[in-house]
């Protein structure tokens, strides 16, 4: 009969690989998967105003390169980058909630 290890959960997952809330490696993590968010809505933003990253560029004052990092999470973004990006360049409009 096989053994199955107990189920862990997604946040146990990470305490493990990471560390707990608030410990430097976790804090890293956390920065990077939520530059990962903002590209991929970014990404999926420019796609639904059927735009190419060099167009978005071009309306935005950047460059193609920068609009490609931010996409795939390579690059950290400005507050004031990111109102550019997403209301001036996608007519969006940014909401910021603190909880």
């Amino acid at each position: 009969m096989k053994k199955y290890s107990p189920i862990t959960t997604f946040e146990q997952h990470l305490e493990k690989r990471y560390g707990q809330l608030g410990d430097e490696k976790r804090m890293a993590f956390e920065a990077k998967a939520k530059s990962f968010a903002i590209g991929e809505l970014i990404k999926e933003e420019r796609r639904l105003s059927k735009m190419t990253q060099e167009q978005l560029a071009l309306k935005t004052g950047t460059k193609k390169s920068f609009i490609s990092r931010i996409e795939n999470g390579k690059s950290d973004i400005q507050l004031s980058t990111l109102y550019r990006i997403l209301e001036l360049g996608l007519g969006k409009k940014i909401s910021l909630r603190i909880e």
